[in-house]
This record gives C-alpha cells, sequence and structure tokens, in this order.
C-alpha cells in the first residue's frame, strides 16, 4: 500500500517537474489555452507507457483515436505559429 502511494507520487512529481518550468517558460511566448492543450499531451504521454507497462491495461483503437484528437487539439491551438 505504501509502496503504491510513493509510486503515484513519484509519477505526479514527476509530470510536476516537467510541467512547472515549461509552464514559467512557456508563460512568456505561449496563451494559457496553448499551455493547456501542451499540458494534457504531456499528461498522455506519461500516462499511457504507465497504464500499459505498470498496470497491464490492453491498447487499444480508443487509445489512437484518443491520442488523435489531443494532436489535432494541438496543432489547431498552435496553428498560426506553424503559418508563420
Amino acid at each position: 500500500m505504501v509502496l503504491c502511494v510513493v509510486v503515484s507520487w513519484g509519477i505526479a512529481f514527476f509530470e510536476y517537474v516537467v510541467q512547472v518550468p515549461a509552464n514559467r517558460i512557456g508563460n512568456e511566448v505561449m496563451t494559457v489555452a496553448q499551455l493547456k492543450i501542451l499540458q494534457e499531451a504531456i499528461s498522455l504521454i506519461v500516462f499511457i507507457p504507465f497504464s500499459f507497462y505498470v498496470l497491464n491495461e490492453k491498447i487499444t483503437w480508443d487509445y489512437l483515436w484518443a491520442c488523435l484528437c489531443i494532436l489535432g487539439a494541438v496543432f489547431f491551438i498552435f496553428r498560426a505559429k506553424f503559418n508563420a
């Protein structure tokens, strides 16, 4: 039980360590909406491998479609920067 808590907090801490500096730096060059979409993409990048390897969850087509939706959101929120 204690190990589960420590591991889950460790994962959350790693994600927080990556996101907070990115948000502080990113706030100077990105909008709040861009930062939020980027945060969701980072969360999926961390969560999907964890759920596959640690929780032994099967990766289904729904994961692919969800990832494509998030990639679409990233594209559309940053589209103006892609065209510049």
